[in-house]
Parts: C-alpha cells; sequence; structure tokens
C-alpha cells in the first residue's frame, strides 16, 4: 500500500444518499414540505345553500381588489385627480366582436373603473364626455359623485350610435374642461375608442401638441385595434 494514503475505517462520517427517505419530505400537515409553499384555490371553493358559487367568486374579486389597492399604495399620485373619460358612440360600438355587442362590454368596464376610481381617489373628481357623428358631447361635467356618470352612462352612451367619432373634437372638449380643474391637481385623459377611423375638422396633432404644452396625460383604450 502506497504511503500517506489512509485506508477508510468504520469510524469514519460519511453521507449516504439514501438517509433522507419520504417520511423526511413531508411537512407539516402530512404533505410533501413543496407542497406547503403553494395555495390551492380550488380548495376554498365551496357552494352556497343553493348550489352556487356566485357568492364565493364575489369574494375572491373583493380580495384582489383590495389587493391592488395595497400594492399600489407606493405609486405617487397627485392628491386630487381630474380625469376626463372619452367614450366611443359611433356605429362601430354596435359590432359583436366583443359580447354581446362593443358598447355594452365597454360600458361594463367602464363601470367597474369608475367604482375603483373614486374607491382609490375619493376627492377626486371624473367628466364623461360622448362622441359620435364627428362630434363630441359632455355627459357630465367634472363631479366628485359617482352615481351621476354610472347613471349618464346607463342613460345616454348606449343609445344612438351613429356615424364615426371625432377623436380631436372629443379631446379639444376634454381639454377645455380640465382647463378650470386647479393646478395643484393632476389632469388626465381616458379614451375608450372601438372605431379605427376619426372624422376630424383639423390637425390632430395640433390639439396633441397643445395637450403636451398644458401637461395633460392622454391615455388610450381601444377594442379594435390592428
Amino acid at each position: 500500500m502506497a504511503k500517506g494514503i489512509k485506508e477508510p475505517t468504520d469510524d469514519d462520517d460519511y453521507i449516504d444518499i439514501d438517509d433522507t427517505g419520504p417520511g423526511d419530505l413531508k411537512g407539516a400537515d402530512g404533505g410533501y414540505a413543496w407542497e406547503e409553499e403553494y395555495k390551492r384555490s380550488w380548495d376554498v371553493i365551496q357552494e352556497d345553500a343553493s348550489g352556487s358559487i356566485q357568492s364565493i367568486v364575489l369574494g375572491i374579486n373583493d380580495q384582489q381588489r383590495r389587493r391592488r389597492v395595497r400594492d399600489t399604495e407606493a405609486i405617487q399620485r397627485g392628491i386630487i385627480r381630474h380625469v376626463v373619460l372619452i367614450i366611443d358612440q359611433s356605429e362601430n360600438m354596435n359590432l359583436r366582436d366583443l359580447m354581446p355587442t362593443r358598447i355594452q362590454c365597454a360600458l361594463s368596464t367602464v363601470g367597474m373603473f369608475i367604482g375603483e376610481y373614486f374607491d382609490q381617489n375619493p376627492i377626486s373628481q371624473l367628466s364623461v364626455i360622448a362622441t359620435k357623428d364627428g362630434l363630441a358631447e359632455k355627459l357630465t361635467d367634472l363631479s366628485g359623485n359617482p352615481m351621476d356618470h354610472l347613471n349618464a352612462l346607463k342613460d345616454k352612451a348606449n343609445k344612438d350610435l351613429a356615424g364615426e367619432p371625432s377623436l380631436q373634437n372629443a379631446l379639444e372638449l376634454a381639454m377645455h374642461t380640465l382647463r378650470r380643474a386647479p393646478s395643484h391637481g393632476s389632469r388626465e385623459i381616458v379614451c375608450v375608442m372601438g372605431s379605427l377611423t376619426t372624422c376630424d375638422p383639423g390637425d390632430i396633432a395640433q390639439t396633441l401638441e397643445a395637450l403636451k404644452h398644458a401637461q395633460v396625460r392622454v391615455s388610450m383604450v381601444h377594442l379594435a385595434a390592428e
């Protein structure tokens, strides 16, 4: 035997890969330890007395809404926000590629947006503008009452869909509405459009440049973007 080489003895420590058996992988509840890191959402779904899961779904949606509010607490926003919501009321909003129609789908989503907007910004204000036939009409002025806007959308925005929208006229009317907003709050425009065309009286680039100069933020949501 070569000098300097020590043969292993029975007293030497060694690792046996079979020492970690299935019993060592079990968690506190009897399952595998790695399973405890994941929550199986289907375990919490329970039917109510009538056999429906609607109440559970509403509870889960409420939890998700509160989680979104908690996760956005660190975002810096103006103390008071002033938002003008532009709704496309053209004939393209009557198409059925989104069920039941584009306008119905848009109004349902906008209704939820208005509720969450005032839930997260209780002292902010909102205005609603509709555009069709190359014109823009103000449905509600800047207000902090969500019911005013919801009732206006229910009564007017779902009727008489016609012609093409005018994005420029709607933006000009929104900018005029926001001029009366105090400077210490943010000024924003949110457009919900369903038409790929717009019937404008002039150069919309000039309107966009005026919005930029007035420090108005414009966001676009399009239902038929290619």
